[in-house]
């Protein structure tokens, strides 16, 4: 009975195993065949290669498996390695000249999928005249925004005019200061622009266009409710004034526009270009990195501030008399305005904090600034500090001269050269130091240094009254968070112009060190490909633009 059963069995098992390999051989390989013979009698000797292969794919699968539980860990340990404890907090020396996280940051302002084409000439709601306002970083604001307001409104743009009769006295074009033909079919895809309405339009016309200014910082159901009924009617509008018309928070895709145009489109013309690249590369013949500080101590500027900057009698007469040009404003009190951050650093004081910060007194500086209040005077306590300062003027006298009677341009030379300076610094809070700071943000987070001015203060106001270690310490600590590191950038902080967060995606944390030795090892490299290909074929911490 038992060896019925046994074979029975055996039979049964034989038409089991028989139906599976017919199986197997329909699926092209995909099954072990199996036999009833011994095992012991058919395995055949497994080569080295193979075996190596299998213990590469487990550790390949290993190291994925667990590099992704670890690897938000790593990134949080290594940006707080930033940092030490001292005093209950963490500090620690930051690399002067460049931070060791931007290499994560790239800008991102691509278009989304659902983006929808610009509207053409003739299908669009009417043509939209903009009148920009102040300096030419003030402008380069207001065309940023008004290209996204013609976006809003289904507008064809017509290129900005730019302003002529700000204290600048600047009878510049757009023409002579940015390339527009680049600008018109850079953004092509974004907005309709044109150089002018048409004379047949304009003939056509029984009234003039419509002149209006919009409320400062106005949403965009503003210019859906008060600006496209006007439009629609009129077929041409001119907003004058336009400087942050616009609101500061606006459609991802919307903030993107602004990146667009601000960091890409707004290109300047060949001459200014030309210009400044031959005074960057001058200076970096002399120095292999430098820094470019950007100093606004004119004496408008400073009356316009209210403050008082240590030069007596004489300078409280000569800023008054400067200050009653602006009947509108107020009586400020100068150490008030001090001690809420709002006054300009001095030339000395912006020697002091970068000499605290831990830049040598062989650092090569270039100076871009208009007239100084004081002249050489007040320049000097820097010099003394920093002996290697330059100019443009110092740099370029002859090829400077066709530019000299344009402010704009001069101004247009000092904004290329601060882009490409190793780090960047700035003793205000204006318009061109907000504009650059966003700009190297987005460029890959290049040190930018802006002064705590609030807290620098107090700590400058007091430095005779402790030694110089001291001071340099406490200028480390309130600088910190004002460095240009990318953790500083936060949604909703600040100007967008400033701190472009919607523009500015994160790469996938990559241990440096690790790394070299997976490409040091050639088994490794096997485990190095396998991870890549299912982090690519998986999508795995992709920024996305």
């Amino acid at each position: 009975m038992g060896v019925e059963k046994l074979s029975l069995l055996s039979t049964t098992n034989l038409a089991v195993l028989a139906q599976a390999n017919n199986k197997c051989s329909s699926r092209k390989h995909v099954c072990w065949r199996s036999s009833t013979t011994p095992f012991h009698l058919q395995r055949k000797p497994i080569s080295w290669s193979v075996l190596c292969g299998f213990m590469l794919f487990g550790l390949g699968l290993i190291s994925l498996l667990t590099g992704h539980m670890v690897s938000d860990l790593e990134w949080y340990s290594h940006r707080r390695s930033l940092y030490s404890t001292m005093d209950g907090s963490y500090r620690a020396p930051i690399d002067v000249w460049k931070s060791q996280y931007s290499k994560y940051y790239y800008g991102c302002s691509v278009r989304g999928r659902a983006y929808a084409p610009a509207v053409p000439e003739w299908m669009s709601n009417g043509y939209l005249l903009i009148g920009t306002s102040g300096g030419l970083n003030q402008q380069r604001t207001g065309i940023t925004d008004a290209v996204v307001v013609a976006r809003i409104l289904n507008a064809t743009l017509v290129v900005p005019e730019l302003d002529h009769h700000s204290y600048w006295k600047d009878d510049s074009d757009f023409i002579h200061i940015f390339d527009v033909d680049w600008f018109i079919s850079y953004l092509a895809k974004d907005v309709t622009i044109v150089k002018r309405v048409p004379d047949k339009f304009m003939r056509s016309m029984e009234k003039p266009p419509y002149t209006m200014r919009v409320p400062r910082k106005s949403e965009p159901d503003y210019y859906l409710d008060q600006v496209l009924p006007i439009l629609l009617r009129r077929q041409v509008v001119q907003l004058t004034k336009f400087d942050y018309r616009l609101a500061n928070n606006l459609d991802n895709e919307l903030q993107k526009l602004r990146c667009r145009v601000n960091f890409h489109a707004l290109r300047f013309t060949k001459p200014i270009q030309e210009l400044g690249q031959i005074i960057v590369m001058r200076m970096q013949k002399m120095a292999r990195r430098f820094i470019a500080v950007h100093l606004r101590f004119e004496p408008d500027m400073l009356a316009f501030s209210g403050c008082y900057f240590g030069g007596g009698e004489k300078e409280r007469r000569e800023l008054g008399e400067i200050r009653k040009r602006w009947t509108t404003l107020p009586d400020l009190s100068p150490d008030g305005e001090r001690k809420r951050g709002k006054c300009p650093l001095t030339p000395h004081e912006v020697g002091l904090m970068l000499q605290a910060l831990g830049f040598s007194k062989d650092t090569y500086l270039y100076v871009a600034s208009g007239e100084v209040y004081g002249g050489e005077e007040t320049m000097q306590p820097l010099r003394d500090l920093f002996p290697n300062i330059y100019t443009k003027e110092m740099l370029a006298e002859e090829e400077l001269k066709p530019f000299l009677p344009f402010s704009s341009r001069l101004a247009a030379i000092d904004y290329i050269v601060c882009d490409e300076s190793d780090v960047f610094v700035t003793n205000n809070n204006g318009n061109m130091a907000k504009i650059l700071a966003g700009r190297r943000r987005y460029m890959g987070h290049k040190r930018t240094i802006r002064p705590n001015a609030k807290k620098l203060s107090t700590i400058l106001a007091g430095r005779h009254q402790m030694d110089w270690d001291t001071f340099a310490k406490k200028v480390k600590s309130c600088q910190r968070g004002f460095m240009g590191e990318p953790d500083e950038m936060r949604p909703g902080r600040g100007e967008f112009h400033e701190f472009p967060s919607s523009c500015v995606c994160k790469r996938p944390y990559v241990d440096e060190e690790l790394s070299k030795e997976v490409y040091r090892s050639p088994k490794l490299v096997a485990i190095n490909l396998t991870a890549k290909a299912y982090s690519s074929s998986n999508g795995i911490r992709r920024g996305r633009t």
